[in-house]
């Protein structure tokens, strides 16, 4: 990365910390992932229940085996290999966890959260249940503002997570959405949150590199 590149990540960076810190979020920027990854696990405690929503950002940042590793019981429904019932069993559990890690598909320098879920539970977890939320989100993912955000999930975001999922889905083959109607359509649900809900414990951490989708 260029020193102009990362100049710039951190001036932005800092500005949506500043915006969201006014909106009662707690913030941080990080310019490295691996000060960020020593941040959230300090904020883990070892004997915590942690669920893990559908982020590419927190496989990037390998912090499933990290806390696996270190004892935490990981609620993690991304894990290859498990059923339909066991899928829907570990999104439930992520709704009451210690902690829940997950990243957000845009983020605005007013310091909004801009997101599109397909079946819901990571939002939901994200609003409201688990104990403390961690949002972990990579510079790549500022935007000016909401609507900015909503058109870089229907061109970015939304293609790549259906690529990433297998999922046949039109925008696989155009490479933006096309508002289908497809069985296993994954944009199901918007959600923008304004400020931190009032009785949720919500920490946004900012990485001055590219990560997620």
């Amino acid at each position: 990365m260029s020193q102009f590149i990362a100049w710039h990540n951190e001036t932005l960076g800092n500005k949506v910390v500043k915006a969201l810190e006014k909106n009662n979020f707690t913030a941080a920027y990080f310019p490295k992932r691996d000060d960020a990854v020593k941040h959230i696990l300090d904020m883990i405690p070892n004997t915590a229940a942690v669920g893990v929503g559908g982020s590419w950002t927190v496989q990037e940042l390998g912090l499933v085996s990290e806390l696996e590793s270190r004892g935490n019981t990981v609620f993690d429904h991304n894990k290859p290999g498990l059923s339909r019932d066991e899928v829907l069993a570990l999104r439930h559990k992520q709704l009451s966890s210690d902690v829940f890690l997950t990243s957000t598909n845009a983020i605005t320098l007013d310091g909004k959260l801009v997101n599109v879920d397909g079946a819901g539970n990571r939002v939901a977890a994200m609003i409201f249940g688990p104990k403390k939320t961690i949002v972990i989100v990579g510079a790549n993912k500022i935007v000016k503002d909401t609507a900015e955000g909503e058109e870089r999930i229907k061109l970015y975001a939304a293609p790549i997570n259906n690529k990433r999922l297998g999922n046949n889905n039109p925008c696989t083959v155009t490479g933006e959405c096309m508002d289908c109607q497809a069985p296993s359509r994954i944009c199901n649900v918007t959600t923008i949150m304004h400020k931190k809900p009032f009785v949720s414990d919500i920490h946004i951490v900012i990485i001055g590199e590219k990560l997620g989708f």
